[in-house]
Order: structure tokens, then C-alpha cells, then sequence
């Protein structure tokens, strides 16, 4: 008899017991990130998913602000996603970098001028290339500190963003030296400044302290 005479029921179908609960993981995911290519994500999220890596996907949607011009571009999320998926790697193989840019839609050109700023070679110093990430999600470094508080804190959601004040200087004077256009003085006031703020913080510094009326300009 002919494939297309053939009367299928139920009982001649054997449905996976665990293929509802991955598909609607899926479609969450997938509503979360908001995909600008779905297929070629979802071939990196089930790639992910078939190796027990993480997985590229926000942790919630992001609203995009009014003056955004385009909605395919590097967000804060999806800086988040690629921290997760490769801060585990002090050092990362460019490829790497590339392909995880890649599953997640965004323009390789964007990233080309990210890697461009200090000439990265094969090998990627990822604290740095998130620092200059963040730079170019803002219009200064302050912003780009911001940023990077709110990607590398472990507070919950919502929290002050605390990161430890060695991560925050390292940061801090490796966007200035980039910058180029920041004095030495005004770098030291600033970080001593925020040294005795971090000491009564147990180490730790928060965007609350450098955004204040207090804190000397970072930049």
C-alpha cells in the first residue's frame, strides 16, 4: 500500500516521554533570547544541550530602549550569555570566541572591532575583551564599569552588583590605558578613594560608589 494511503493512530506512534518538556524548554529559551537567526541558534542550542555545555540563552527578554537602531547588535543579556559560556577560560582560542559569537546571531563585524581595539591575537585575555565589550555597550567607562558589575557579580538579581575591588581596578586602569586620555593622578584619586569604600565592604566594590557625587570622574 502507498506511504500516502497508509492510516496512522496513536497507537503506531511512539512519542519520546521526555520530547514535551524539551520542547517547551526550547520555546522558552527561544522567547527569552529572541533570536535574530532562530535556526542558526537553535542548531547551537541543541548543540549545547547535546554536550552538557551552557547554553546561549538570556536569562529573561530584554526590553529594547527607544533610541535602540537596530535590535541585532551586542546587548547586556547577551554579553551575559557569552560570559557564562566562556568566563570559565581565563584565556579564550579566538575560534572559540568566534563560533560562541556566532550561535548567538550577533554581526561578526562587531566583533571584529572589538578584537581590533588592541590587536588580540589568536588567543583572547577574556576579562579584557569583556571589559572592552562592555565599553561598547556605553558612551563612557563609568557605563562600561557598570556593565561589567552586573555581569561578573554574584548578587542575586536586583542586587547592588558587587564585584571584588581587584577586579574592579584591574578593569578600571585597563579601559583607562586604552582610553589613553586619562591622566595617572586622576586614575589614583579615583581608585583610592574607592579602596576605602571596598574596606568597609569586606573587598567589594559597587556601581552605587563610583556613580555618586562622591567619587572623582573615572573618565
Amino acid at each position: 500500500m502507498p506511504l500516502s494511503e497508509v492510516m496512522f493512530c496513536s497507537q503506531h506512534i511512539d512519542i519520546p516521554p521526555e520530547l514535551p518538556e524539551v520542547l517547551k524548554q526550547f520555546t522558552k529559551a527561544a522567547i527569552r533570547t529572541q533570536p535574530h537567526d532562530v535556526l542558526q541558534w537553535s542548531a547551537a542550542y541543541f548543540g549545547s544541550l547535546s554536550k552538557g555545555e551552557s547554553l546561549p540563552v538570556k536569562e529573561r527578554v530584554e526590553m529594547m530602549v527607544a533610541n535602540t537602531k537596530t535590535t541585532t547588535g551586542l546587548t547586556l543579556g547577551l554579553l551575559k550569555v557569552l560570559h557564562k559560556q566562556l568566563s570559565l577560560k581565563i584565556i579564550v582560542n579566538k575560534d572559540e570566541l568566534e563560533q560562541k559569537w556566532k550561535d548567538l546571531c550577533l554581526p561578526q563585524a562587531q566583533l571584529q572591532s572589538i578584537l581590533e581595539l588592541v590587536n588580540f591575537g589568536r588567543e583572547v585575555e577574556w576579562l579584557k575583551f569583556l571589559a572592552l565589550a562592555c565599553s561598547t555597550l556605553g558612551e563612557t567607562i563609568t557605563t562600561a564599569l557598570k556593565n561589567a558589575c552586573e555581569i561578573l557579580t554574584e548578587d542575586p538579581e536586583g542586587g547592588a552588583a558587587q564585584i571584588p575591588f581587584e577586579t574592579f581596578t584591574f578593569l578600571y586602569k585597563y579601559l583607562a590605558q586604552v582610553d589613553q586620555d586619562i591622566s595617572e593622578t586622576q586614575i589614583e584619586e579615583a581608585i583610592l578613594l574607592l579602596q576605602t569604600e571596598a574596606k568597609k565592604q569586606d573587598g567589594m566594590i559597587q556601581p552605587s560608589n563610583f556613580l555618586g557625587a562622591l567619587c572623582p570622574p573615572l573618565s
